[in-house]
């Protein structure tokens, strides 16, 4: 099939671009800039099948072109501010309209089926009970308590995507794929809240561990579901959680520095206060993606995906030590981790 992959620069969709490639399929991917055609380029195999669409999520202009010929959609992008938004809309709602976008050009391209790249946060967040295992018939209370942005941006999004393929999706086939803290090993420069965690545990750049438990799952594994989703009839309809389970980071820095030895003298031994935590997201924004987590234990299943789709996660600690040897493979570490993590 000839695939169509959003946001092809990114974590995961770099990861997408790879495994559909595996599976034997033609890629087109959107990027936001002719210059990031070179770097999507550079994370793959030398001569892979891949040509590119000039679309943004901000914009209508380039989305018809894009899904003109082809047989299934990944939207996997999303926008992710640089700093805290100003307003809510200001991140919602590009989330929301550029969703609607790439859906309305799949449903006037004839696209079969398109698989939405939505989040555990649009399942698990603003509840007040955080004591039972979420599956995919629980929803996000949008006014509901530790409901960040970005986490009501993913929300909005999907229940819009649901919307429209039930008002106006003409026949066309809608599943989404909500995976947890996203780990695993970078392609390129992008890439997750979670990995940079790693990345600054493996740099000493947090002088204390967050008390924080976050599901966890592998980037390929993520990447796996979502060709699963896009090619199994019985995904019609359906959302999928992608967890392979929950680990504090306390336990996530004490495994790489139990594996790694020398190379993670740097992973700090102390814990931080939850007050530290919030402060520090107040600098980088990304990590307020993560303040929402603080005393909260939020445990899902993956029974769905693995009993529709036949789809297994590889082990945590796994995951944990591949994104410490991808970091080292970009050079991201002071120290190398490569030889130590094989």
């Amino acid at each position: 099939m000839l695939v169509l992959v959003t946001g092809g620069s990114g974590f995961v969709g770099a990861h997408c671009i790879r495994r559909l490639l595996r599976e034997g399929h033609r890629v087109r991917a959107t990027v936001r800039s002719p210059r990031r055609e070179a770097a999507v380029r550079a994370m793959l195999a030398p001569g892979s099948e891949v040509s590119f669409a000039l679309a943004d999520l901000t914009s209508d202009d380039g989305w018809a072109q894009a899904a003109a010929g082809c047989d299934a959609v990944l939207h996997v992008a999303s926008p992710f501010p640089a700093k805290a938004p100003r307003h809510p809309d200001d991140l919602i709602v590009p989330a929301r309209d550029g969703t609607l976008r790439v859906l309305r050009a799949a449903r006037d391209a004839g696209v079969r089926r398109t698989v939405l790249t939505s989040s555990f946060a649009a399942i698990g967040y603003g509840h007040r009970d955080n004591t039972r295992v979420f599956t995919e018939t629980d929803w996000s209370d949008p006014d509901g308590p530790a409901m960040a942005v970005y986490s009501r941006s993913k929300l909005v999004a999907e229940r819009a995507a649901w919307d429209f393929v039930d008002r106006s999706g003409g026949g066309m086939e809608l599943a989404v794929i909500n995976p947890v803290g996203i780990f695993g090993p970078p392609l390129g420069p992008d890439c997750s809240v979670y990995v940079e965690v790693v990345e600054r545990l493996m740099n000493g750049k947090l002088p204390a561990i967050p008390q924080l438990t976050v599901g966890v799952v592998d980037v390929r594994d993520v990447a796996d579901l979502h060709v699963r989703a896009m090619a199994v009839p019985a995904a019609t309809g359906e959302r999928f959680l992608a967890t392979a389970g929950v680990m504090s980071l306390p336990e996530i820095a004490s495994l790489l520095r139990t594996r790694l030895g020398p190379a993670a003298h740097r992973v700090p031994t102390r814990t931080a206060p939850d007050w530290a935590i919030r402060l520090g997201a107040r600098v980088n924004p990304r990590f307020a993606t993560i303040v929402p987590d603080l005393g909260a234990v939020r445990e899902a299943s993956s029974a769905k995906a693995r009993d529709v789709l036949g789809w297994r996660p590889r082990p945590i600690e796994e995951t944990i030590m591949d994104t410490a040897a991808g970091l080292a493979d970009l050079d991201l570490l002071r120290d190398t981790t490569r030889t130590a993590a094989a």
